[in-house]
């Protein structure tokens, strides 16, 4: 008898030997359909008109301000810039369900986020432009900056919802990364740490399916990315990243729990990166057109233009007056980007200390007493 034969009979008695300890599962969110039309009963939220207008008319300006963006930077007023073409319910759909004085932690594609919080679109160019000055923003003084390190925002994100809770105060940690950051050292340490102290804080995962040009499948043998967060200790939600009203409900759910003290939840919002990496990214060189194309089938701004013309009466006059404010509000915001004068040179040093060394003091003086004249 060969051995393959005797496996399978010592798998089996090895099966009838052990118990079952753990079971866990995995729920999926879903709201709209592709095509606009819901799927089953929506939340409550979702009967408010005037919220579902904001809601779309954000994503829309997230987007048109991502194709200016674009646009700069290939004209060379822009640095290195990155879009969330097709992405936009994620930011919107979390930075909605907040509250002002929570902090959220975004990564370097959660523009929409930002901008509902109230940053203005040129203190992002500028940012983007290269000055630390687009870091004074108008939104909350307590929210992080841009993340450019993957995951490195997801202890520091700990580390404020354990401020919270060791100040005994009803606020929440709201870290967005994407899916590359789910398979880093730094995610995996801090999930670990809000499990064990069950911290007001919720993980969102985009998962937009490339870490760069590196597909979902290759990066990890995971049957989902919300499943990570069950060996830390607290639940996994997976949502579809495409649906504004799902993104939302499941946002609004997971930081209301975590207010009270139900501890830390991870959401995956399954989406789609339309567009390449970032502007200098060619996603053409790794990703089939094909599947692109697809993908816009499913994209969240037409989906939830479709249920608002079918359910709330959104005609196209409404549709095109949304469009134009949006277009004149990134026009005015990319005037005053350009119109802001450049920064000294010796401005470089001052956002390294709060009290610079002696010796970047000397560098920093020769630096302004060169360039003065």
């Amino acid at each position: 008898m060969s051995i393959h034969a005797i496996l399978p009979s010592v798998e089996y008695k090895m099966a009838q030997e052990l118990s079952v300890v753990a079971t866990f599962e995995v729920r999926r969110r879903s709201y709209l359909g592709s095509d606009g039309t819901a799927l089953r009963e929506l939340p409550s939220f979702a009967t408010d008109r005037e919220l579902l207008v904001s809601l779309y008319r954000a994503m829309v300006l997230a987007r048109t301000f991502d194709l200016k963006a674009v646009s700069l930077q290939r004209t060379g007023r822009l640095g290195t810039y990155a879009t969330s073409l097709g992405q936009e319910a994620v930011g919107v759909g979390i930075a909605s369900a907040m509250q002002p004085n929570d902090v959220l932690l975004p990564s370097y594609r959660d523009n929409a986020a930002l901008q509902w919080r109230g940053v203005k679109m040129d203190e992002i160019l500028l940012y983007w432009g290269g000055d630390e000055r687009g870091n004074l923003w108008s939104g909350p003084a307590h929210d992080f900056p841009f993340c450019i390190p993957v995951a490195s925002q997801a202890p520091h994100a700990a580390g404020v919802a354990y401020a919270f809770k060791y100040r005994k105060q009803a606020r929440v940690a709201v870290c967005i990364i994407g899916d590359g950051a789910t398979s880093k050292g730094d995610l995996w340490e801090a999930m670990n740490f809000a499990g064990v102290w069950k911290l007001p804080l919720v993980f969102f995962v985009n998962n937009n399916q490339w870490a760069i040009s590196v597909p979902l499948k290759t990066q990890t043998a995971s049957q989902t990315l919300a499943q990570k967060a069950i060996a830390a200790g607290f639940s996994g939600e997976q949502v579809d990243g495409n649906d504004i009203i799902a993104v939302r409900a499941a946002a609004e759910a997971a930081i209301a729990a975590a207010r009270v003290g139900d501890g830390p939840r991870l959401i995956e919002a399954v989406t789609y990166r339309l567009g390449d990496h970032t502007t200098a990214d060619d996603a053409s060189r790794y990703r089939p057109s094909q599947e692109v194309q697809e993908r816009w089938k499913q994209e969240p701004i037409a989906r939830l233009r479709a249920y608002l013309v079918a359910h709330m009466g959104w005609s196209k006059a409404q549709e095109e007056k949304v469009a134009t404010e949006c277009e004149e509000h990134v026009e005015g915001a990319i005037e005053r980007y350009l119109a802001v004068g450049a920064a000294a040179p010796q401005t470089m040093f001052d956002h390294l200390y709060a009290r610079l060394p002696a010796a970047y003091s000397g560098q920093r003086k020769e630096v302004e007493d060169r360039f003065r004249g």
